[in-house]
């Protein structure tokens, strides 16, 4: 039986770029937003995000993505990959995430977990991942 391991840390998005590809004047309008962000706490890391995003009119938002992250996880060196999901409202953005099976490279193979991150909008969030080894 593999032994989960939670752990937490800071998130800091360095750059953000939304692209509006689809905007109807009748209904939400779609985007693809390109972000990378820096790990710290119990994972040290780099991520580069894509992500797609509804937006409606009264500014919240959802979103689903990929985002490979690279760095040192509990001192294992590596890259794998998440899948998250989440919401805009108001300015707290919310996410749930989880490990993609077989996307872990180096002392990282094997890896998966799942967990989330918060954050108001322009601040650093909070990230948290229980994570284990097949």
């Amino acid at each position: 039986m593999a032994i989960k391991k939670a752990i937490q840390g800071k998130t800091e998005v360095t750059t953000f770029q939304p692209v509006t590809y689809d905007a109807p004047e009748d209904g939400p309008s779609l985007a693809e937003l390109h972000l990378t962000e820096t790990f710290t706490g119990d994972l040290e890391a780099e991520g580069v995000v894509r992500s797609l995003q509804v937006r409606r009119a009264d500014g919240s938002a959802s979103h689903c993505g990929i985002e490979r992250v690279v760095g040192l996880l509990d001192g294992r060196r590596g890259s794998f990959l998440l899948q998250d999901a989440g919401t805009l409202t108001g300015t707290h953005i919310a996410s749930s995430w989880f490990v993609v099976p077989g996307s872990g490279t180096g002392d990282l193979r094997g890896l998966r977990g799942e967990g989330g991150f918060e954050a108001e909008v322009g601040q650093r969030g909070t990230w948290t991942l229980d994570y284990w080894f097949e």
